[in-house]
């Protein structure tokens, strides 16, 4: 019977290679896998012959750690997938997963810079961009911001977009998001003119020896990874990130009347049930238009009573 890391090492490939996973995304998986078969390993059990004792039993060793009803609701659905991966493959004939009940978690809401709080974000990136002595990076920065909020890109698709995707004539770009699904993202007026700046006289000064696609570079003239992208994000504010860039876009777009297929879309979102959760961010705006339009919510002054004669 194979082992334990030959048997993970053959399920990150299906994931990697058949399902399209992200490489952040099958770490993730690795990271919880591994646990999974350190607590195995002390039981004196296998992965494929593990049974539901073991795995209720690591979901009991994980609250007693204090881990999170969230955390394990993850790691718990990272065993489902390996499991059932395994019956498929005929590795197994029993999933030790079966009625293990996740831990009811709260769906949190993501958080959304609001408006004034982006316009200034972004104010403050065109400015340096557009100061007579700046930089590559400064045009590179202001570029990278305005594409996140645009487009609602997750941060692993904008690391990854090429100069070829741009499509800036027609105002877009073209987009490979999670599982390798490519979609076409609007871009929009002043992310086009930033992109403009930064592809002329920005790039070309970070461009390094041979031939490079990505669009966005290191000052080493390297394709940024996560990490920088996150760094940049904070250095324009210290509250945001690349994930509230792009909660930010689906919030201000449904606020504005936009469709929730239509946020879906852009978003690349599988299941219209993930998009469904701008609806609630956008409830505050809802209720204040409602109290300022609907004629059984405004409070008006009552005209005064006319005294009997």
């Amino acid at each position: 019977m194979a082992g334990n890391a030959e048997i993970v090492r053959e399920y990150l490939t299906c994931l990697r290679v058949e399902r399209g996973l992200r490489p952040l995304t099958c770490q993730s998986y690795a990271k919880d896998l591994e646990q999974f078969t350190e607590f195995l390993e002390g039981c004196n059990r296998l992965l494929l012959t593990a049974q539901h004792e073991d795995v209720s039993g690591w979901m009991e060793h994980l609250r007693t750690h204090d881990r999170t009803d969230r955390a394990i609701a993850r790691k718990l659905s990272c065993l489902r997938g390996l499991y059932k991966w395994a019956l498929l493959d005929r590795r197994i004939a029993h999933d030790p997963t079966l009625h293990i009940q996740a831990p009811s978690t709260w769906k949190v809401l993501p958080k959304a810079l609001s408006e004034p709080d982006m316009v200034a974000m972004l104010g403050l990136a065109e400015v340096n961009a557009n100061h007579p002595q700046a930089n590559a990076l400064l045009l590179r920065d202001h570029a990278l911001l305005e594409v996140l909020y645009a487009g609602g890109l997750r941060v692993g698709e904008i690391v990854g977009l090429r100069v070829e995707d741009l499509q800036l004539e027609q105002g877009c770009a073209h987009v490979r998001g999670k599982g390798d699904k490519e979609r076409i993202v609007p871009l929009g007026a002043k992310a086009v003119t930033a992109v403009r700046a930064y592809l002329e006289r920005g790039r070309v000064a970070l461009v390094s020896r041979g031939v490079q696609r990505t669009l966005f570079l290191s000052h080493t003239g390297k394709p940024l990874t996560t990490q920088w992208v996150w760094r940049i994000v904070k250095r324009h504010n210290a509250t945001a990130s690349p994930h509230r860039l792009r909660h930010s876009c689906a919030t201000h777009m449904v606020e504005h009347g936009a469709d929730l297929r239509t946020v879906q879309t852009l978003l690349g979102h599988a299941d219209i049930a993930t998009t469904q959760v701008y609806t609630h961010l956008a409830l505050g705006r809802l209720k204040e238009v409602h109290r300022l339009h609907h004629p059984r919510s405004q409070r008006r002054a009552l005209p005064p009573r006319e005294e009997a004669a």
